[in-house]
């Protein structure tokens, strides 16, 4: 999908932004006043499993086509947050792959967490926390004299829980319990069963460990459990208050490690787990984080993550500050109608 792009004009030059995710990419070239030359949507990435060059020439794809669609303005920079780029050595190969494609003199490839935090930024230091809680969940701080701590975000390996995926198999277990009476009964059998068009959750399992039902399909029983907790089920609320607790220990353990916790402390909440906002996955995170980090200021971001690669762009070349609002204005607000 590809958006119209904004006519040309003489002299214009821009920047690429690109917020790669497990579940769906996005690329945006940005005027550097602002304006929104050209998008696109594809497929998510992942390039533990690819590879950096495969990868990256998936995105050239998506790149090349928004370029064309602005009319081949030049690019100065490119800022690419991509998510599996958890460890440095990912980041270096991918940034060597980004560099290779030739879109602009010069490149920054980071974890999309990045992308979170500077788009839950306003009008004030570039620092904080972010969380992201999407097909994965992980999470990052920076402190306001540049020292960044991360997490490295491996799944369940590296202390890992929650996401799209984790939380999908979260709901698997509950659900197949429920049915085989091993566990409390729950309305996440039946959700599961209907999610599926499944007369049994063992089928589900079944065809997922035949490999007739993708993996990636447990994804979709994120917004199922939402649904579930909001209709009042108690085993979907303990899954979503563990869920509130993950996400503030990261919060909370990051700004541990920065010094963070008696500051007014930006913590960014960002990914389509969280951008659902969900009211009791949205308090009990608060609640927790305000019980340690009383100052924090806590908000999730109503602009998609690709905006705040654009404005990582867009701060890398000093930008106009009118930019920010411009790009901003340009985009609808996550979770609002």
């Amino acid at each position: 999908m590809v958006n119209t792009p904004t006519t040309k004009t003489e002299g214009q030059v821009a920047i690429l932004a690109l917020d790669g995710g497990n579940s769906k990419t996005d690329v945006a070239l940005i005027s550097v006043d602002g304006t929104m030359l050209a998008s696109a949507r594809g497929a998510g990435i992942n390039s533990q499993e690819a590879g950096a060059e495969p990868t990256v020439r998936v995105l050239d794809d998506l790149v090349r086509q928004v370029i064309r669609q602005a009319g081949e303005v030049p690019v100065l920079h490119t800022v690419a947050c991509l998510a599996n780029a958890d460890l440095p050595e990912e980041e270096e190969e991918l940034a060597a792959a980004v560099l290779a494609a030739g879109w602009s003199p010069t490149s920054t490839v980071i974890n999309d967490t990045f992308a979170i935090l500077r788009a839950g930024l306003r009008d004030e230091p570039h620092w904080g926390v972010a969380v992201v809680c999407g097909a994965g969940i992980n999470c990052v701080g920076v402190a306001p004299d540049g020292r960044v701590t991360r997490f490295l975000a491996l799944g369940q390996l590296t202390g890992d829980w929650g996401g799209g995926y984790g939380l999908g198999r979260e709901v698997m277990w509950h659900a197949i319990r429920g049915e085989d009476g091993r566990g409390p009964r729950t309305a996440l059998t039946q959700r599961v069963r209907d999610f599926f068009d499944a007369d049994k959750v063992e089928d589900i399992a079944i065809g997922i460990h035949k490999g007739k039902i993708p993996d990636d399909d447990l994804n979709g029983l994120a917004p199922v459990l939402l649904q579930a907790s909001a209709d009042g089920d108690e085993v979907a609320h303990a899954i979503v208050d563990h869920l509130a607790s993950e996400i503030s220990i990261l919060a909370l353990t990051a700004m541990r490690r920065l010094g963070l916790t008696t500051l007014a402390t930006p913590v960014v909440l960002g990914g389509g787990v969280i951008t659902a906002r969900d009211p009791r996955l949205l308090t009990g995170i608060a609640d927790r984080l305000i019980a340690d980090a009383p100052s924090a200021q806590i908000r999730v971001i109503d602009v998609p993550p690709v905006v705040g690669a654009a404005l990582l762009g867009l701060d890398h070349v000093q930008a106009p500050l009118t930019a920010e609002s411009r790009l901003r204005s340009g985009y609808p607000r996550l979770g609002f109608p």
